[in-house]
């Protein structure tokens, strides 16, 4: 979770690329008539909910309830709202404990998961070096140039600690004054997962496709009647949602459960080329500066949205070799787009061409689950 970031805006792209299923670009009107279509906004970004209508379904009832989760989540984890348990727990000095309800208490389970396992990769308390480097919306040559001082990084990283939050049943306080948390990397993808919850256990739904901010959960069939397929875009810089080149797809299983868990994390639309290098505002806490040589889009399938969403931020904050060796590690299934062998890195990759796909094995495997 390397770079959170500072600016709203940024926020709804810099982590949560990419990932869109043709059933994105369908209006209601086009669906079939057995499948209900929502949108909106939440976590500085947009949802968009596709499913299919239970026999005499109140849909009223449906969005009222996925919108009391959502908001939820938001009053538990919002950094936004200056009465959120996280506000509330950022503000507070050390050792004073902070009750904290059950969403926060799995989100913060999964980082400490994803922390742990990452060796440190995926820490929710970096933004101290973040706001050191002064990272906003987008990366500039000149903040590589004249780069904060060693003193002022030595002091920041004093300050990402994330060994310094304490749990005590439901209760978490500080060790040291300043620490504090952001969830802006794992927390859209814990929405994800919970609207997915309210559509099955709330309405017993089965076939539906839920995205918050291009992190992505489905289950059984679109209103095709076919398996979801999630399009996976060429880390453009200047590609929109509009205008975008797709390098590859990712087909739900059929030989599992019939559900999906997936995020993508990128840095290309906030990055520079620096002394032959592209560099990210996402920041590497162990170093305290700014990733180099990182893959530029990297997607990931977990058995939950929100370990998803943390694994692929993750794996986009650490140099490329290393990020693959530790998803290799790890038995992640994984797919990282890079730089086509031969292309050199000069910031004028506009095409599809320039780009390819690496996978893990346990992405392979994942993406070559046929039918029996």
């Amino acid at each position: 979770m390397h770079a959170l970031s500072s600016t709203k805006t940024t926020r709804a792209t810099l982590y949560s690329v990419i990932g869109l299923t043709s059933a994105l670009s369908l209006s209601a009107c086009q669906q079939s008539p057995e499948y209900n279509y929502l949108s909106g906004e939440t976590m500085g970004t947009s949802y968009h909910i596709s499913y299919e209508l239970p026999d005499d379904a109140d849909e009223a009832a449906i969005q009222a309830d996925i919108n009391k989760r959502l908001q939820e989540i938001n009053d538990s984890m919002s950094t936004y709202q200056a009465d959120s348990t996280i506000s509330t727990f950022n503000r507070a000095a050390k050792d004073t404990p902070i009750t904290i309800d059950t969403d926060f208490d799995r989100v913060l389970d999964v980082s400490r998961i994803v922390y742990k396992q990452s060796g440190g990769a995926f820490d929710p308390t970096v933004m101290p070096l973040v706001d050191t480097w002064g990272f906003g919306s987008t990366m500039t040559v000149e903040r590589l140039q004249s780069p904060p001082t060693a003193l002022e990084i030595a002091q920041a990283k004093a300050l990402v600690d994330f060994e310094g939050v304490i749990q005590q049943d439901k209760t978490i306080h500080k060790v040291k004054d300043g620490i504090g948390l952001d969830f802006s990397a794992v927390a859209k993808g814990y929405g994800v997962d919970v609207i997915a919850d309210v559509l099955k256990d709330n309405y017993q739904i089965r076939n539906y496709m839920v995205e918050i901010g291009g992190e992505i959960a489905t289950s059984g069939v679109n209103n095709q009647k076919q398996p979801w397929q999630i399009a996976i875009d060429a880390p453009i810089k200047d590609s929109t949602v509009s205008e975008r080149q797709t390098i590859s797809a990712i087909r739900q299983p059929i030989n599992t459960d019939n559900q999906m868990h997936l995020a993508t994390s990128g840095n290309y639309r906030n990055s520079v080329i620096f002394d032959g290098r592209r560099y990210t505002h996402t920041i590497d806490p162990t170093t305290g500066e700014p990733i180099a040589g990182g893959a530029p889009s990297v997607t990931v399938a977990a058995k939950s949205v929100a370990l998803a969403d943390a694994w692929a931020t993750a794996l986009t904050a650490m140099p490329y070799e290393k990020a693959l060796a530790l998803a290799k590690d790890k038995n992640l299934a994984a797919m990282f787009v890079v730089l086509a062998d031969g292309v050199e890195m000069d910031g004028t990759h506009d095409s599809v061409d320039d780009w390819q796909v690496v996978q893990t094995p346990a992405m392979q495997a994942l993406r070559a689950d046929k039918k029996p």
